[in-house]
């Protein structure tokens, strides 16, 4: 599978997380608008808190949700739709953390593909000549930006 069917095929499995972390942080700002204003300003956080932790939770082991499983860890299926659920309860928080960190690992596999390609160091100069001068993108960066 090409490095673009996996990455739509993480997406894929990642969207239902999204949806209900989305979902439930639009739930809860509407119960903390209707109904938990009542809560004292010192219980409020914990309040909603534990709230978002259940319904993550609840989500997460109801509709067999997985976060690790797409993301290549072997785990058993109770510690992933946990660790989903409590990325769940992070609303879009949590899984903005997830998208940053394969943006990442996607970043660092090019860094690693463009350093297998770099061209290969100049041969030395005969005994005598000065070497060639290597040119390297960051050489044409510079150039381009001083243009």
């Amino acid at each position: 599978m090409g490095g673009g069917q996996k990455m739509e095929k993480l997406v894929m499995s990642l969207g239902p997380v999204f949806a209900a972390g989305l979902a439930i942080q639009q739930l809860l700002e509407l119960l903390d608008a209707i109904k938990l204003k009542d809560i004292p300003a010192e219980y409020k956080k914990l309040t909603l808190g534990l709230l978002s932790l259940v319904l993550g939770l609840a989500l997460a082991f109801a509709a067999k949700l997985h976060v690790l499983t797409p993301l290549g860890a072997s785990v058993a299926p109770f510690w992933d739709e946990l660790t989903t659920g409590l990325i769940i309860s992070g609303g879009t928080q949590g899984i903005n953390s997830i998208m940053k960190f394969l943006g990442y690992a996607k970043e660092s596999k090019k860094a690693d593909a463009a350093a297998k390609t770099a061209p290969a160091p100049a041969a030395p100069a005969a005994p005598g000549l000065p070497a060639a001068p290597v040119v390297t993108a960051q050489m044409i960066k510079s150039f381009g930006d001083r243009v």
